[in-house]
């Protein structure tokens, strides 16, 4: 379990509050750029660590990521027109450019300098692997951004989805590190092959994040390793066939913007694949047309079929391995008290990443650089593997990451 203060200070990431400041180091996923059609585009609403911000495609196909309210007198610029390489707030008619400056202001005097004082809180965007991304932290601290893999493939290597899980982003990165569960909340779902309880558990920290492992019986006498990668601040590699990965992005403190990926490195996504991702059978949802929410959601009890789960072909009665997921982190509250938890061995890796987080939280707030800043580190990858059942599955793991980060590092 977790005391009340330390709860708090992992869950809070709004603007001031430490891990707010410390996630604001990292680059972080704002929408997919298909979001921002193209240039001069309708401008969306986006909510970042509690700030209200809107994004916008500029005449030359840049993206600009502003504060939503004008400075004049705080109007939306989700209202504004995008034209001529600026966004226009339609109540008096000032413009504003992707890098937050002022560009015109008609409702001044002529001759008035006024313009040249006022600027707009505006963030840095970059577009990688399909999604815009912002950093929103201090300019002088910019790191270059991160070498994820699935960024660096082309479009038809992935599918890519997102919805909104209506629980802090901390509720999400300790779901998708809580092996144990897979072997009941997803049984009878037919989208799981190894439903087996893991028979060991192990986690350990790195420069980078904490990679967490577990061994299930592999039919053999040995144990089939599986290593899945948590980077810093939020991101998930997890090893299964196709690869895939989560990015549990904090909107504020009660709601979370859940990033999930498949994708193959070397090849195409098979239709199969694609079909099964599509029809919400795997880490994907189904969602409102047109919107982030989706259409099995707390208020519909998130379409649960007795009927389904007293037959025994569904654990939850549940559709979907994405909606089961949701359905019990947000059945904890929007943030979970970790205070009245009951932890066993099977938690080891939210430990490790509890205790990761709350070390770096202290070496930050004493001036020190934070873990995952080194763009090289994000070509980490999960791995599988088999070992006897009394070998140590640590030093194997480590071996495999020095050997992985030092082949790369020569590329």
């Amino acid at each position: 379990m977790l005391s009340r203060e330390d709860n708090e200070l992992l869950t809070r990431t709004g603007p001031g509050t430490p891990m707010g400041t410390l996630m604001r180091r990292y680059w972080i996923p704002v929408a997919y750029s298909h979001q921002l059609e193209g240039p001069d585009c309708p401008p969306i609403r986006v909510r970042l660590l509690s700030e209200n911000l809107v994004a916008f495609r500029d005449t030359e196909g840049r993206v600009g990521l502003l504060d939503e309210r004008c400075p004049h007198r705080t109007a939306s610029l989700f209202f504004g027109r995008n034209e001529e390489c600026g966004l226009r707030c339609v109540y008096h008619g000032w413009k504003f450019d992707i890098d937050g400056n002022c560009v015109d202001l008609p409702s001044e005097p002529p001759g008035s300098n006024f313009r040249d004082k006022v600027r707009i809180t505006a963030y840095p965007c970059i577009e990688q692997g399909g999604v815009v991304w912002t950093y929103m932290g201090p300019p002088d601290r910019r790191p270059e951004f991160p070498e994820l893999e699935w960024t660096k493939l082309p479009d038809d290597h992935r599918f890519a989805t997102r919805h909104i899980q209506e629980c802090n982003w901390l509720q999400g990165v300790e779901g998708g590190f809580d092996n144990a569960h897979l072997a009941f909340l997803h049984r009878g779902t037919g989208a799981i092959n190894q439903n087996a309880v893991p028979l060991k558990y192990e986690a350990f920290e790195t420069d980078f994040g904490v990679i967490c492992g577990t061994g299930r019986d592999a039919g053999n006498g040995n144990l089939r390793w599986a290593s899945d990668l948590m980077i810093m601040p939020f991101h998930k590699i997890f090893a299964t066939r196709p690869n895939g990965a989560h990015m549990w992005v904090p909107v504020d403190d009660e709601t979370t913007m859940l990033y999930s990926i498949d994708y193959y490195p070397d090849r195409p996504l098979d239709p199969d694949v694609l079909e099964r991702s599509q029809n919400w059978l795997h880490i994907h949802t189904e969602n409102v047309p047109g919107t982030d929410l989706t259409v099995q959601n707390p208020r519909n009890d998130y379409l649960i079929d007795r009927e389904w789960q007293a037959s025994g072909e569904s654990f939850t009665g549940i559709r979907g391995l994405g909606i089961q997921d949701s359905a019990v982190q947000e059945s904890m509250g929007r943030i979970a008290d970790r205070t009245i938890e009951h932890l066993g061995q099977s938690d080891i890796a939210i430990i490790r990443i509890r205790k990761k987080l709350l070390e770096t939280l202290q070496a930050f707030e004493r001036g020190e650089e934070p873990p995952g800043l080194n763009p090289l580190d994000y070509r980490a990858r999960s791995t599988r593997f088999e070992l006897a059942p009394d070998a140590d599955y640590l030093p194997v793991a480590r071996q495999q990451l020095a050997d992985q980060l030092a082949v790369d590092a020569k590329r």
